[in-house]
């Protein structure tokens, strides 16, 4: 038996994946000209004194909301986006302003611009205004003040947008790297995070993804040593985050993140190896935070930290160390330095006058400036202008001469091809949708074989490159993501229902998120618990989402198109137990839509009202006419509460005077319960009856067939309760006739 103990029965395994720590000397500072050391140090000014009056009105009561301030940390942000163009994309975390400030005065600074020679211009102002206007919710920020100080987003000057959730924006950035790529454009992503988001499995899948797909993303942790109040040294037995690259084939550098020139450095170096040899580098800013995760008070006064570790790293702060070395080195004279503090605080402060009135404690935030109340929901999806012009058909409009039969399962794949040609930027990503022909369900048959790159099969990581598409989908491209089991999007639920949901609507409203998910429903097929739920309740718990669900291949082409050409989120449901129907479809117009909130009734009837979707509109008609039983059935086809088809639902009502929902799936995430609620608010006098609702039971499907059966509703269940609305309407009818 070997000893294992014995190390001369183990060799090291050879890592080629560098990982250095960088150490700049005064050379490097002098290498920087005058102009740009000047105009990082008016910017080092300029965001401690913005937050430092920021942490102010907040302990006036004038910002509503937390005030995550980087006091401490603004040497890292200024020194690497002074090595970036607008053109490069930047996201960040709820501690985002001074990456934020940067970026954007980078952006509104003029080519030669001289802050010793130059008075800053009006933009500068600009951008503090609109800064501080969205912090503290005012119309006049870059979100209309939604997004307050964790959701900062100036995408012309490639700030794309914060986020609140730790970890979530990671992914984002190799998606703008991505879509990049595709549109031909040269430029870098950063994502910024801190050391708690390091521990989490969104920032291993993202750097996975990025080295995977060789882009050029930086990943940039700011080991500021406390995830709230919990010490690196307590989240990880290896505080060196840096180290993390060496796992993924991801070079990292390890630097001083309170040394202005040691950032700049950083990312020069980055960029150098990135051009050489395509693909993500790791940065890890050794750097602290003065203040607590929230607010004007110093870690110490929580009792996490001591005074004395806090002076060790005030004597290091950037603001004191960078003009002073300056100063040392002859770069700067002691006035320069002084006029570009004074002018900064003198900035900052005019600014300020354009947003509050009154004095003292009668200060308040200037009524004019606050957002109208009755805006509170724009934005949350986008109003379908860009579907205006596409033609609608209808499997109506269809004749024998110009249609032809065709299989639910095939349609699928032909549709996106299609699709895939018109958009070139359409790409589709998920597991294993490059191989078996398809996929597993065969959606993408035939599309590798045309377009390689824009098929990308993926790790097991839903909630890495579902956060891809959504970052993908901000800066141009169409992402399709193909999640194999809806089950699956509880992996990815931060990224669906967080951002993509979300993101929209909190950002102002005034972009696109061209998302779809096309999930395919197995119901009824053995495959137990985990992989047989219908997603459509779950999505539709979130306003930002569409839904779709086509129960005949002519519908599957027009609501896939719409979806594909949407820029809300769509969420395209598949039917498993439909793929093998057969259906007419036109033999030579597959371009037409299906219109978001655009019903079809089924089957025309007078006594009842059934709405439903999927599988079960064919259930429900085949049960009306084996039963002869008056039935209207409406496929809903667009599920979403806010795209129902309430003008056919009423219309269908008015002759009936009774309704009834009926689904497949258990009780617990259907749709039904929302519909029925908002049917009684919308048609209660039209009602003769109260509201029928048939779907399965509470239990989730199990793999014993008999078991899972009785999970969900059948032909029978249908049957028997439409049988008793119709027979008690007609009885209820009669005794008030009498």
């Amino acid at each position: 038996m070997n000893d294992i103990s014995n190390p001369k029965n183990l060799t090291p395994l050879a890592i080629e994946t560098p990982c250095w720590n960088l150490e700049v000397t005064d050379d490097d500072v002098r290498a920087v000209s005058k102009g740009d050391l000047a105009v990082m140090l008016e910017q080092l000014f300029t965001i401690r004194r913005f937050e430092e009056r920021l942490l102010e009105l907040s302990r006036e009561g004038l910002l509503h909301g937390p005030a995550h301030a980087s006091i401490g940390q603004e040497g890292a942000a200024v020194g690497i986006m002074s090595a970036l163009t607008s053109q490069d994309k930047i996201n960040g975390t709820h501690r985002m302003h001074h990456q934020f400030l940067a970026k954007t005065l980078n952006h509104a600074t003029v080519e030669g611009y001289d802050p010793l020679a130059q008075e800053p211009s009006q933009t500068w102002q600009e951008v503090m205004f609109r800064t501080y206007s969205e912090i503290l919710g005012l119309k006049t920020g870059y979100c209309g003040g939604r997004g307050g100080s964790m959701h900062l987003r100036m995408p012309e000057a490639g700030v794309l947008g914060s986020n609140a959730i730790v970890g979530g924006n990671i992914p984002h950035a190799v998606g703008y790297a991505l879509a990049d790529r595709m549109q031909g454009v040269n430029a870098v992503s950063l994502a910024f995070f801190g050391d708690g988001a390091m521990q989490m499995g969104t920032a291993y899948e993202a750097m996975n993804l990025a080295a995977l797909y060789k882009l050029p993303t930086v990943f940039v942790v700011e080991n500021n040593l406390y995830a709230v109040s919990t010490h690196v040294s307590e989240q990880t037995a290896e505080t060196r985050l840096a180290a993390r690259g060496l796992g993924l084939g991801v070079p990292s550098i390890s630097f001083d993140g309170m040394d202005v020139i040691a950032a700049r450095r950083a990312m020069e170096i980055a960029r150098d190896l990135m051009e050489k040899t395509p693909g993500p580098v790791l940065l890890e800013a050794r750097t602290y935070r003065h203040m607590h995760q929230s607010g004007p008070l110093p870690g110490s006064a929580f009792g996490y930290r001591d005074k004395d570790e806090e002076q060790g790293w005030m004597d290091r702060d950037p603001v004191r160390c960078f003009p002073e070395q300056l100063e040392r080195l002859g770069l700067l004279s002691t006035e320069e330095i002084t006029r570009l503090e004074e002018r900064a605080s003198k900035g900052i402060d005019d600014v300020l006058a354009r947003l509050i009135e009154g004095e003292g404690d009668a200060r308040h935030l200037m009524p004019s400036l606050w957002p109208d109340p009755e805006t509170v929901e724009y934005g949350i999806r986008g109003d379908l202008s860009e579907l205006a012009n596409l033609r609608t058909l209808e499997e109506s409009d269809l004749t024998e001469s110009n249609s032809k039969q065709a299989k639910f399962a095939d349609v699928i794949s032909q549709v996106m091809l299609r699709n895939m040609e018109q958009f070139e930027t359409l790409f589709i990503l998920g597991e294993d949708v490059h191989r078996l022909r398809g996929g597993t369900a065969g959606a993408t048959k035939g599309i590798g074989e045309k377009f390689p790159d824009r098929l990308l099969g993926t790790p097991i990581c839903e909630n890495g490159f579902t956060g891809l598409a959504l970052g993908a989908a901000l800066n141009g491209a169409r992402p399709v993501v193909e999640i194999m089991y809806p089950d699956f999007a509880l992996v990815a639920a931060d990224q669906l229902f967080n951002q993509i949901a979300k993101v929209r609507h909190m950002f102002g409203g005034d972009f696109a998120v061209p998302v779809v998910v096309r999930s395919r429903v197995t119901q009824g097929t053995g495959y137990g618990s985990q992989h047989s739920m219908d997603a459509a309740g779950l999505f539709t718990l979130y306003p930002g989402w569409r839904v779709v669900a086509a129960s005949t291949p002519h519908d599957y082409i027009g609501l896939l198109n719409a979806a594909v050409a949407c820029d809300d989120p769509v969420l395209v449901l598949e039917y498993n137990q439909l793929f093998q129907n057969k259906g007419p479809v036109s033999t030579e117009d597959w371009d037409y839509i299906v219109p978001f909130g655009k019903a079809r009734i089924a089957r025309e009837g007078a006594k009842a009202t059934i709405l439903t979707y999927g599988p079960m509109v064919d259930v429900c008609c085949t049960v009306a006419d084996d039963h002869g039983l008056d039935a209207e059935v409406i496929d809903l086809r667009t599920l979403d509460p806010l795209g129902l088809d309430w003008d056919t639902i009423r219309a269908s009502l008015s002759k009936t005077n009774a309704l009834m929902m009926v689904e497949q799936t258990t009780r617990g995430t259907s749709i039904g319960s929302r519909i029925i609620s908002d049917a009684q608010n919308r048609l209660f006098d039209l009602l003769d009856h109260e509201i029928v609702h048939v779907t399965g039971t509470e239990s989730s499907a199990v793999v014993s067939k008999v078991l899972e059966e009785a999970a969900f509703a059948r032909a029978h269940h249908v049957e028997a309760a439409l049988r008793k609305l119709i027979e008690t309407r007609n009885l209820d009818r009669l005794e008030a006739a009498q």
